[in-house]
């Protein structure tokens, strides 16, 4: 499984270097990789539909107990064949719906990067792992939605989405690590024998939070969800594969996923069915608000989002059984209809509902996929859609709690995702054709054959359900829940209640179809209460960091290094006196202290005069080699007590220092400029009281009693372990590697923002 996961992120990499040929006629080439990868995992259906779950693991950082584990049992394998199989359609529809586009290439390869990064997500077993996948899915797709560079709205839609989804991967991390501790394992599968005791953790509801923040960002939950219906600027592949079937969904996977783990609390069951009740209804009714296509799908797919949070919240066989068919079947039907505002888009140049009809007489395979696709929408026999919703209604009737309240509210949302489909799907096709759109042709085959397979797979699957009962409900059922009863999926189930429900849907959903029509009259009427939208309030407080974040750089950051180094040495002195002085007691033993010899008083007169002569001196230059003249002292001291290794040290970044402030000193006036003194008095007195404490912490060290512990443990174990004699390179290079690595990143970071400096050409109007 390694190998396929990675497989997208080589493709990408090849692109980098060979992805001129992938602009013209071969770019269609590219969707051999997802169909290849379709393939590989189709090819484990038996197995998995036989109860088999398929373990891999790769170590990484065992250390630390993270490494490359996978699994795939029926709830991964269900993702990986929706991420590959959608994945290749939306591949073949972008080599005709991009064609020639200057960028293909790059496109490609963002989808290829975020295609593997949402498979290695789905299949990780270690939350460690989980989380650099799930937080590659926010950084491709941050490229994908801003693929549009030069339009400032796709700019501004790339960063919302980003900065939201990225608030929730750190959440996530927080969750996993709180996670982690309490089990004592990073790993899932080890996890779901341990449900009791980390429900008793005192660390439990913190955990389950932060995990329901990484899942409600990454899913579009309210009030999160603005995020998505902006990030429909990004041209139509991406809204196809990103917001109806795979990224979206992530947050939806980690919920199913960490269900039997920490499911089992009335905490995690009522905060989801509240939070994705809201989130359904919210989200439906705003559909009828809506005249852009894309707007209208995106809305729908936040309520059907809702949806599976609802029914995972409810927790129950029956609403997992719903929750896993509901995937496919907004799959099947939210991707294709997609894929179809596309092509109308891409032949109409508009999206605007109020504008279109009729264009079955130019579309007609178009409008074909769009009507199936409408039926599946709208839950209509003998499509999937209509076993799916009969499956929600059974969950929601079968609920020991508010089952009425629960039903009402799964009635109302699909009567609006009613709606929401046939608008999308079947309006734009029906009616007059303008005399604009007349001249309108059918477009390349790969555009519109995508779509009509998916819907031809949704009414496939609607007849036969069995198909999928046993190779994706079971499985995934049978990984969530522990004891299970026998179930079976099937289209008619006689006369009762759930079919009057149903019946109720499409009757009312058809009855709003005609009644209600897109008008822009009803848009510019909801947009008067966006001031209390959460997008807007949400920017309102980030806009009031912002503001804060400007008070706080003009009191603080003012320009001034040694304002910074000020406020540093103060916040020091502060931190570390409050701790020394709060207990503070000095017991040291002066017959331990060795004399103090001739070399020493000599040393401390010559460091004495050259931080006086520093200080007091009005030549730059001067006081940069007096400075010079303090580190020449203390490679003395070192070398007198017996570490010249340290001394040699000392020598040569003291005199390297020396050299780059002179050359940073070269152009500025030779003669410093002290006429404030009162800033001299102020910086003087702070480093007096600051010298004084660390002398004080200093005494206070040698009043401690010895604990030679850890440097026994370096000694012994530096050439045995390490293979190095000298214990200090151990220590730095080995057995705290990482913080040296982490050092070291941060002046590779700080170097680069240096050099950015120093070859930033600003122009005339930007100086000011």
């Amino acid at each position: 499984m390694l190998e396929a996961v990675l497989l997208g992120f080589l493709f990408s990499i090849f692109l980098v270097f060979a992805g001129r040929y992938f602009r013209g006629k071969l770019a269609v080439l590219s969707a051999l990789i997802p169909i290849s990868l379709f393939v590989y995992f189709a090819s484990f259906i038996n197995e998995v539909a036989q109860g088999k779950v398929i373990l891999e693991s790769v170590e990484w950082i065992p250390s630390f107990g993270v490494n490359l584990s996978f699994t795939l049992d029926g709830l991964s394998l269900l993702f990986a064949l929706m991420i590959t199989g959608v994945g290749s359609l939306v591949f073949l529809y972008t080599a005709a719906y991009l064609k020639n586009h200057k960028y293909l290439d790059r496109f490609y390869g963002y989808l290829s990067l975020f295609m593997s990064a949402m498979l290695g997500l789905v299949l990780s077993d270690n939350l460690m792992s989980m989380f650099i996948f799930w937080e590659l899915t926010s950084i491709s797709s941050f490229y994908l939605i801003g693929f549009n560079n030069d339009k400032a709205d796709s700019r501004k839609s790339a960063l919302t989405a980003l900065g939201i989804t990225g608030i929730g991967g750190l959440l996530f991390l927080g969750g996993a690590v709180l996670l982690g501790d309490v089990a004592g394992t990073y790993r899932i599968s080890e996890m779901l024998g341990m449900s009791d005791s980390i429900l008793k953790s005192p660390e439990y509801i913190l955990i389950v939070i932060l995990i329901f923040a990484a899942a409600f960002t990454k899913s579009a939950q309210f009030p999160f969800h603005f995020w998505l219906p902006g990030a429909m600027k990004a041209p139509t592949p991406v809204s196809t594969y990103l917001h109806s079937a795979t990224m979206v969904k992530a947050g939806v996977y980690l919920l199913f996923r960490m269900s039997p783990v920490l499911g089992g609390s009335d905490f995690w069951h009522h905060t989801l069915i509240i939070f994705g009740a809201i989130t359904m209804l919210y989200s439906a009714i705003h559909i009828i608000f809506r005249t852009d296509l894309k707007g209208i799908l995106a809305y729908s797919t936040i309520s059907a989002l809702g949806i599976l949070v609802f029914l995972i919240g409810i927790g129950t066989q029956a609403a997992l059984i719903a929750a896993s068919v509901f995937i496919i079947v907004h799959a099947l039907y939210k991707a294709s209809l997609f894929l179809i505002t596309g092509i109308i888009d891409h032949e109409t140049g508009t999206r605007d509902i109020t504008q279109l009809s009729g264009l079955k007489k130019v579309l007609m395979p178009v409008a074909i996929a769009g009507f199936i696709a409408a039926l599946i929408s709208g839950g209509v026999p003998p499509s999937l859609g209509f076993v799916g919703k009969d499956l929600i209604y059974e969950a929601t009737l079968h609920f020991e709690n508010n089952a009425i309240l629960l039903t009402v509210i799964a009635i109302a949302t699909n009567i609006l995702l009613f709606y929401a489909g046939f608008v999308a799907g079947v309006k734009p096709f029906f009616g007059k054709l303008p005399d604009k759109f007349e001249k309108v042709h059918m477009p390349s085959p790969l555009m519109w054959i995508p779509p009509l397979l998916m819907t031809v797979g949704g009414l496939i699957f609607g007849i036969f359900p069995g198909l999928i009962e046993t190779t994706f409900a079971k499985p995934i059922v049978n990984a969530l829940v522990t004891d299970t009863e026998d179930f079976h999926l099937k289209l008619w189930h006689g006369f009762n209640t759930i079919l009057a429900l149903s019946a109720t849907t499409l009757v009312l959903g058809t009855i709003l179809y005609f009644t209600i029509k897109p008008k822009h009259k009803l848009e510019q009427a909801i947009s008067k209460l966006d001031r209390i939208a959460p997008k807007n309030l949400l920017f309102k407080l980030s806009n009031g960091f912002v503001d804060f974040s400007s008070l706080w750089t003009s009191v603080f950051q003012n320009g001034y290094l040694r304002h910074y180094l000020s406020l540093i040495v103060a916040f020091l002195i502060i931190a570390v006196g409050f701790l020394l002085f709060k207990d503070f007691s000095l017991n040291i033993d002066l017959r331990s202290l060795s004399r103090v010899t001739i070399y020493e008083i000599s040393i401390l007169t010559m460091l004495l005069c050259s931080v006086l002569y520093t200080v007091f001196t009005k030549s730059r230059l001067a006081a940069v080699a007096s400075m010079g003249v303090v580190g020449l002292s203390f490679s003395l001291l070192f070398l007198f007590y017996s570490a010249p290794d340290l001394a040699m040290t000392q020598f040569s970044v003291d005199t390297l220092t020396v050299i780059l402030f002179v050359l940073v000193l070269y152009k500025l006036p030779k003669y410093l400029n002290l006429s404030d003194n009162k800033v001299r008095i102020k910086h003087g007195i702070l480093s007096l009281v600051f010298g004084s404490m660390i002398t004080l912490l200093i005494l206070r060290v040698l009043s401690e009693p010895k604990n030679t512990e850890i440097s026994e443990y370096y000694a012994e174990n530096a050439y045995t372990l390490a293979h190095g004699k000298n214990i200090v390179n151990v220590i730095l290079v080995d057995f705290r590697g990482i913080d040296t690595m982490i050092e070291i990143s941060v002046l590779i970071v700080a170097a680069l923002g240096v050099f950015g400096l120093l070859k930033l050409r600003l122009k005339s109007k930007d100086k000011k």
